[in-house]
């Protein structure tokens, strides 16, 4: 499933009215429609109880006046709060105003502390609230008025549904400037946002559900979205069975340059994800001193030591071109957990980057030698797969962490052009960029992967499933793979799992995939990055 940005709603929409002659009406009756009834799930039925609808003047206003007429006709009692002026309401919002008026329902303006006194007191003895102040056209600082609504509303501790996004979410980032409505359901209207994945937008989310309301399935799937979700479908087309002929050459070779004194775990944990998502043969490459340490703790992983230097770690020609000749026999190299970050190995790591005609993989200390110039990566034969978090990805930029937070898309995308890499940016909602602007984000995922090795695995598994699938969406089954294997381990451990809980579950992850994938008929991977097919869903960020 795409997702789409604020300008890519508005085309549709317009689209949908110029290309398609589908009166505006008609997509509103339907949000308004669909609202009621997801409005009647939340609250298991509506006959009698009392419901806020809390509407703004916009078309996100007019869709929650559409959806109280509805709920008004399933016997509910309604009281519709404006946020703004009527005389403001754009015009088919003004039409379900005047609609509402003739019906009877009990409608409000906001003008003086009576109407406040009024809401508070709505509030306080509804069963429900129904979210339609602001919608995704809003941007920047919200008005005082709104901000007041919002807080009256979070304060009531009620069941909220909101329509397209909670009030005070970006919906291009998930920002929230001061507070936001913090909702029971959210109804995305369309196409899912960027500000629902992303925290801290998600957190407000509660449970998300999309509805194409109508429109146009040309518009919703169309290749000017290049943002999409990767979900089972998804996942599960990128994945075949095995033929029965296959041995371990056919599996991918995988070479590992990772690890240093105190510091070999991580080689460790890299490796075995490697094996453990199914590569055939690892070999984990690092300094001499370290080879015997690496050796008995994977058994099953191949080892080899590397010249070092006097300190322990790796660097100079020798290393170099010790690398080189293993790579040539390799499918895949995996470069940086726990390197460390002498200078002689940030040296050691751009030269075989940009000397090595191996697919790469580039993880953790070996981005640090892309620190400030990571338009070097663009020298690299193949394209490169880098896999930072927000503080690498902050350091390759050259800018703080929480620039990078506010602007994750852009940035993602401003480094996977400029660098002619694909981009696997880890935080809570992991993204993964390509150089001509495709963003995909994960569904999979918890708090309890925030957890020393976790990142290490995730490359492990990215490169593991080299020669596996295609390579154009390795990055994108390596993320599926690997946060539904931590969603597994979280299940029985919550937020005490470890990296190796995710390792031990990744073949039952894989294997849950390829289930999924006969179960649901799902054919091959169409020869492109993004599936067609846009269905009403509901999953959780």
């Amino acid at each position: 499933m795409r997702l789409g940005l604020i300008e890519d709603m508005h085309r549709i929409d317009r689209e949908a009215t110029e290309t398609y002659g589908m009166p505006e009406m008609i997509l509103m009756e339907n949000a308004g429609h669909r609202a009621a009834e997801i409005a009647v799930e939340m609250l298991d039925g509506v006959k009698g109880k009392s419901l806020c609808v809390v509407a703004g003047s916009g078309n996100n206003g007019g869709d929650a006046m559409s959806a109280a007429r509805h709920l008004a006709n399933q016997g509910a009692r309604i009281r519709v709060f404006l946020a703004g002026e009527r005389s403001k309401l754009k015009p088919s919002a003004a039409i379900m105003y005047t609609i509402l008026e003739r019906m009877g329902i009990e409608l409000h303006e906001l003008t003086g502390d009576r109407d406040w006194d009024r809401l508070h007191m709505a509030l306080k003895f509804s069963d429900g609230v129904v979210d339609g102040i602001l919608g995704t056209g809003a941007v920047g600082e919200l008005h005082k008025k709104t901000l007041r609504l919002i807080e009256e509303i979070n304060l009531a501790e009620k069941p909220v549904m909101s329509i397209d996004i909670p009030s005070g979410v970006a919906a291009d980032s998930g920002q929230v400037q001061t507070m936001a409505v913090a909702a029971s359901v959210t109804l995305s209207l369309g196409l899912p946002k960027v500000g629902q994945m992303l925290s801290p937008g998600a957190d407000y989310v509660g449970k998300l559900m999309v509805d194409d309301i109508g429109l146009p399935a040309q518009l919703l799937e169309s290749d000017r979205l290049p943002m999409q979700i990767l979900d089972n479908n998804l996942a599960a087309s990128m994945l075949s069975p095995r033929a029965r002929s296959v041995h371990k050459g056919n599996c991918g070779h995988i070479l590992i340059v990772a690890g240093s004194q105190g510091m070999t775990g991580a080689a460790v944990m890299a490796a075995r994800a490697a094996m453990r998502a199914g590569a055939g043969l690892v070999t984990l490459a690092v300094p001499r001193s370290q080879q015997p340490v690496v050796a008995a703790m994977a058994a099953e992983v191949m080892t080899a030591p590397l010249p070092e230097t006097e300190t322990g770690y790796l660097g100079g020609e020798d290393a170099v071109q010790a690398v080189l000749s293993l790579a040539n026999r390799a499918d895949v190299l995996l470069m940086g957990p726990g390197l460390g970050r002498a200078v002689e190995t940030m040296e050691f790591v751009r030269q075989v980057s940009t000397r090595t005609s191996c697919q790469l993989v580039l993880d953790a200390d070996a981005l640090f030698a892309f620190a400030r110039l990571p338009e070097a990566l663009a020298e690299c034969k193949e394209m490169p797969i880098i896999t930072p978090h927000l503080g690498e990805m902050a350091r390759l930029m050259g800018t703080e962490v929480e620039k990078v937070r506010e602007s994750l898309v852009p940035s993602a995308q401003k480094v996977a052009k400029g660098c002619k890499a694909v981009v696997v940016l880890k935080s809570e909602c992991t993204v993964a960029a390509y150089p001509e602007g495709e963003v995909f984000f994960s569904t999979q995922g918890n708090p309890g992967m925030a957890t020393a090795g976790s990142g290490d695995v995730l490359a492990g598994t990215i490169a593991g499933l080299i020669c596996q699938t295609e390579v154009d969406v390795v990055p994108l089954l390596g993320i599926y793979i690997h946060g539904r294997a931590g969603d597994m381990a979280y299940e029985e451990l919550g937020d005490g799992l470890l990296a190796g809980d995710i390792i031990d579950r990744l073949p039952q992850a894989r294997r849950e995939l390829l289930i999924w994938r006969q179960e649901h008929d799902i054919k091959d991977m169409e020869r492109r990055l993004f599936s067609k097919g846009i269905d009403n869903v509901t999953f959780r960020p």
